[in-house]
């Protein structure tokens, strides 16, 4: 595995630009791993509605940055204290979706300091009942990415200051506050270590098994393409916030795979546009089902007929094709 040194960049919109350069143009003969840590940001999934995630009068009045990825679930705040990782491989089907193989890594450095790590839930890595990273997936078809945060220390206040937290999700973790079930790894560090020295620990763990260390630097003509990246998509409004459709027929529900929140206009009884956002995970790009349904009259029979030849795990996980059917139609 390569390491890619992005050169103490603290940008959001470039780190993630760059993390999208590497998965699409590096030789897909070699895996990378790529830390970055940004500004005080807001990341949101590549499936959500952003005006209903965020704050925006707080982040407006503090300059915080949104930035959506290319990787679905939910949306998360990263800062100064927040170190994140990411590993690009080539996609591998059985990979996809399972976060334990490539959080064990992760995990078993953070064992090595001192830290009873595990994986649990969907894609959380905790420390007792207290979450200490999220992770998620991205797939060209081709090559992955499989990222993730950790809190090491961040400010936690902010991050329900800077969020706008859905009940549905509240509930569904059986707490009444983001702070209560999140913490920083510093709070379980037996010695206080700088956010760069734990970064310099957790490196060295992930390659202390590994012959073949090396680390890599762009060149002046990769990080103009990656700089390009970053104007034409990571910089544009369209990306980041644009993704917010009229709708006269709307739900929502917290199904194992992630919350679903469909939006649907209809038109002389037949789907006119429809869109489909939430906090899950998937291969494919679910704008492929929604243009499917675009046209179908808005009846259970006629959207199952449109969705007959459609692999519904593909888009979303581990979710039933009946149960997804019959959430778009209110049953």
């Amino acid at each position: 595995m390569i390491f890619v040194e992005n050169e103490g960049i603290t940008d959001p919109h470039l780190n993630l630009a760059l993390e999208e350069y590497i998965v699409r143009k590096f030789n897909p003969e070699s895996d990378y791993l790529l830390f970055y840590i940004n500004e005080p940001s807001i990341i949101i999934g590549k499936n959500q509605i952003t005006i209903e995630e965020v704050n925006q009068d707080y982040i407006d009045n503090h300059n915080i940055h949104v930035v959506r990825r290319v990787s679905g679930g939910g949306a998360v705040y990263h800062d100064f204290g927040n170190l994140n990782f990411s590993f690009i491989t080539n996609h591998d089907i059985t990979q996809m979706h399972n976060f334990k193989k490539f959080t064990e890594p992760v995990i078993s450095v953070l064992k090595d300091l001192g830290l009873d790590a595990e994986l649990k839930g969907r894609n959380d890595i905790l420390v007792g009942d207290k979450k200490i990273s999220g992770t998620a997936q991205f797939s060209t078809g081709k090559r992955m990415i499989s990222h993730g945060t950790l809190l090491y220390n961040t400010d936690l206040g902010e991050v329900v200051n800077a969020l706008n937290v859905k009940p549905s999700k509240l509930e569904s973790k059986g707490h009444k506050s983001v702070r209560s079930r999140v913490a920083n790894i510093s709070e379980f560090m037996k010695e206080p270590l700088s956010i760069e020295e734990f970064r310099e620990l957790l490196l060295k763990g992930l390659f202390s098994e590994t012959t073949a260390f090396e680390i890599y630097r762009l060149t002046k003509e990769e990080w103009k393409a990656v700089h390009e990246l970053k104007k034409e998509k990571y910089d544009s409004w369209n990306w980041n916030y644009g993704r917010a459709p009229k709708f006269n027929i709307q739900y929502d529900k917290r199904f194992a795979v992630g919350e679903l929140d469909v939006r649907i206009f209809v038109e002389k009884g037949r789907i006119k546009e429809v869109n489909i956002f939430g906090d899950f995970f998937g291969r494919d790009a679910v704008e492929e089902i929604e243009n499917i349904l675009v046209k179908s009259p808005y009846d259970r029979s006629s959207i199952a007929l449109a969705l007959k030849d459609v692999e519904i795990q593909n888009y979303f996980g581990a979710l039933d094709k009946e149960e997804f059917i019959d959430f778009l139609v209110g049953q």
